[in-house]
Protein backbone atom coordinates (compact mmCIF):
# COMPACT_ATOMS: atom_id res chain seq x y z
CA UNK A 1 0.00 0.00 0.00
CA UNK A 2 3.06 2.22 0.76
CA UNK A 3 2.95 2.89 -3.09
CA UNK A 4 -0.17 5.28 -2.86
CA UNK A 5 0.58 8.49 -2.38
CA UNK A 6 -1.32 10.25 1.05
CA UNK A 7 -2.53 12.59 -1.58
CA UNK A 8 -3.70 12.34 -5.25
CA UNK A 9 -2.30 16.15 -6.05
CA UNK A 10 -3.54 15.84 -9.61
CA UNK A 11 -7.49 14.76 -8.29
CA UNK A 12 -7.17 17.17 -6.04
CA UNK A 13 -6.31 20.37 -8.35
CA UNK A 14 -8.87 19.03 -10.32
CA UNK A 15 -11.19 19.30 -7.67
CA UNK A 16 -9.77 22.83 -6.78
CA UNK A 17 -10.60 24.25 -10.55
CA UNK A 18 -14.16 22.90 -10.56
CA UNK A 19 -14.90 24.04 -6.90
CA UNK A 20 -13.10 27.49 -6.96
CA UNK A 21 -14.07 28.89 -4.06
CA UNK A 22 -15.72 26.45 -2.45
CA UNK A 23 -12.61 23.88 -2.30
CA UNK A 24 -11.79 25.24 1.13
CA UNK A 25 -15.50 24.61 2.50
CA UNK A 26 -15.42 21.22 0.49
CA UNK A 27 -11.87 20.23 2.74
CA UNK A 28 -12.94 21.38 5.60
CA UNK A 29 -16.30 19.30 5.19
CA UNK A 30 -14.69 16.17 4.63
CA UNK A 31 -12.38 16.46 7.68
CA UNK A 32 -15.15 17.12 9.75
CA UNK A 33 -17.03 14.01 7.75
CA UNK A 34 -14.08 12.52 8.31
CA UNK A 35 -13.21 12.33 12.09
CA UNK A 36 -17.53 11.37 12.76
CA UNK A 37 -16.55 8.16 10.29
CA UNK A 38 -13.98 7.61 12.55
CA UNK A 39 -15.82 7.86 15.54
CA UNK A 40 -18.79 5.61 14.33
CA UNK A 41 -16.04 3.49 13.48
CA UNK A 42 -14.81 3.11 16.81
CA UNK A 43 -18.51 2.66 18.29
CA UNK A 44 -19.49 0.28 16.25
CA UNK A 45 -16.40 -2.06 17.09
CA UNK A 46 -16.94 -1.69 20.68
CA UNK A 47 -20.55 -2.05 19.91
CA UNK A 48 -19.66 -5.25 17.45
CA UNK A 49 -21.90 -4.29 15.24
CA UNK A 50 -19.72 -5.80 12.10
CA UNK A 51 -22.82 -4.42 9.34
CA UNK A 52 -22.33 -0.80 11.15
CA UNK A 53 -18.76 -1.25 11.20
CA UNK A 54 -18.84 -2.70 7.32
CA UNK A 55 -21.03 0.21 6.11
CA UNK A 56 -19.23 3.05 7.77
CA UNK A 57 -16.02 1.78 6.59
CA UNK A 58 -17.46 1.60 2.66
CA UNK A 59 -18.87 4.95 2.93
CA UNK A 60 -15.36 6.31 4.14
CA UNK A 61 -13.60 4.45 1.40
CA UNK A 62 -15.64 6.55 -0.90
CA UNK A 63 -15.00 9.84 0.33
CA UNK A 64 -11.73 8.98 0.67
CA UNK A 65 -11.16 8.00 -2.76
CA UNK A 66 -13.21 11.11 -4.25
CA UNK A 67 -11.30 13.54 -2.05
CA UNK A 68 -7.99 12.42 -3.24
CA UNK A 69 -6.49 10.12 -0.50
CA UNK A 70 -6.07 7.18 -1.98
CA UNK A 71 -3.79 5.62 0.99
CA UNK A 72 -6.91 6.27 3.52
CA UNK A 73 -8.99 4.86 0.75
CA UNK A 74 -7.46 1.09 0.67
CA UNK A 75 -7.28 1.39 4.47
CA UNK A 76 -10.95 1.76 4.56
CA UNK A 77 -11.36 -0.94 1.72
CA UNK A 78 -9.43 -3.20 4.51
CA UNK A 79 -11.66 -2.31 7.05
CA UNK A 80 -14.92 -2.82 4.99
CA UNK A 81 -13.34 -6.02 4.31
CA UNK A 82 -12.58 -7.51 7.56
CA UNK A 83 -16.27 -6.18 8.62
CA UNK A 84 -18.08 -8.00 5.48
CA UNK A 85 -15.68 -11.24 6.61
CA UNK A 86 -16.32 -10.93 10.41
CA UNK A 87 -12.70 -10.40 10.77
CA UNK A 88 -13.55 -7.67 13.64
CA UNK A 89 -10.62 -8.94 15.62
CA UNK A 90 -8.58 -7.33 12.76
CA UNK A 91 -10.29 -4.04 13.33
CA UNK A 92 -8.62 -2.04 16.12
CA UNK A 93 -5.23 -2.44 13.96
CA UNK A 94 -7.05 -1.14 10.90
CA UNK A 95 -8.50 1.72 12.73
CA UNK A 96 -5.41 2.44 14.48
CA UNK A 97 -3.34 2.36 10.46
CA UNK A 98 -6.81 4.64 9.76
CA UNK A 99 -6.57 7.17 12.58
CA UNK A 100 -2.31 7.41 11.48
CA UNK A 101 -3.47 7.67 7.74
CA UNK A 102 -5.91 10.05 8.36
CA UNK A 103 -3.57 12.47 10.37
CA UNK A 104 -0.97 12.43 7.58
CA UNK A 105 -3.87 13.61 5.00
CA UNK A 106 -5.09 15.98 7.59
CA UNK A 107 -1.60 17.74 7.75
CA UNK A 108 -1.59 17.65 4.14
CA UNK A 109 -4.50 18.94 3.46
CA UNK A 110 -4.19 22.12 5.97
CA UNK A 111 -0.94 22.63 4.03
CA UNK A 112 -2.46 22.69 0.74
CA UNK A 113 -5.15 25.40 2.17
CA UNK A 114 -2.10 27.83 3.37
CA UNK A 115 -0.87 28.25 0.43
Amino acid sequence: MSDKPHLDEEALAELRDVMEDEFEVLIQTYLADSRDRIRSLREALAAEDGDAFTKTAHSFKGSCINIGAPRLGVLCLEAEMAGKESRLDEAPALLDAIDAEFQQVTERLDDMMVR
